[in-house]
């Protein structure tokens, strides 16, 4: 399924949405609208790194709840398809306004993610095997084998902390790849299943920031994420990403 093409190889929100992919990064910035009026913009989106799959949009509510941010679900959604320029959720202001706080929660911990959840009375995600769990909402795969993260260093009992898996999307883009022969490119894009809210690919930016090529890889061929160097490793070589096509990649600007 492929969308509309523009001449300097890009598409619209709306021409993702039509291939059932969507590029993350064109997200952001995006007006957001409650049921009874705007509440801000797109700002960040926060996916697990086990699942690869999105939890929450994070929405900057700008002069309307000043210096606040609030943490919107994929239930809240429904669709990602656009109401001329501003992305509808199916909430009230009021609704979000009284939700609970990300800025007393930071980094997002567990304990906040019960409270929002049981605020709006949604299902927990992380349940039923990591699986959304309500019919009409997104149910996301498992993958084969769960995605292994840099062990910390710290040794003995740790103290409850926020959920290591769920990372934002803003911070992860521009990480360096590694392949199993050296580095190549970076991260500069997400996309994601319109439907699902799995992330299927990552967009990779290989030569000159500005005038290199930008390939797809899919998120099954990574093998693990170290927060700390800022770097994806994949079970790729990198002629394998440079080709491409040997490995079923897709070209910026194309999705299977």
């Amino acid at each position: 399924m492929s969308g509309r093409v523009t001449p300097h190889g890009t598409r619209t929100l709306l021409d993702y949405s039509y291939s059932m992919f969507q590029s993350i990064k064109q997200l952001y910035g995006i007006k957001l609208g409650a049921s009874d009026g705007d509440i801000g913009h797109v700002k960040d989106c926060y996916f697990d790194d086990q699942i690869w799959a999105v939890r929450y949009v994070v929405a900057d509510t700008g002069s309307w709840l000043p210096g606040r941010q609030v943490l919107i679900s994929p239930h809240a959604f429904g669709s990602l398809e656009q109401a001329g320029k501003v992305l509808r959720v199916n909430l009230t202001r009021k609704q979000i306004e009284d939700s609970p706080s990300i800025e007393s929660h930071k980094p997002v911990s567990r304990q906040f993610e019960e409270e929002y959840h049981r605020y709006y009375g949604w299902p927990y995600y992380w349940q039923g095997d990591g699986l959304w769990g309500m019919s009409g909402f997104p149910i996301l795969e498992l993958p084969a084998k769960p995605l292994p993260i840099e062990p910390a260093t710290a040794r003995g009992p740790q103290p409850e902390r926020p959920d290591a898996h769920l990372r934002s999307t803003q911070a992860v883009g521009g990480y360096g790849l590694q392949a199993s022969d050296g580095m190549i490119g970076h991260v500069c894009d997400f996309m994601m299943d319109a439907q699902s809210w799995a992330i299927r690919q990552l967009v990779i930016k290989i030569g000159h920031r500005f005038s290199g090529k930008e390939v797809q890889i899919p998120t099954r061929k990574v093998d693990r994420i170290s927060y700390p160097d800022s770097t994806v490793f994949v079970n790729l070589t990198k002629e394998a990403v440079e080709q491409g096509s040997a490995h079923h990649l897709a070209s910026a600007g194309e999705v299977d």
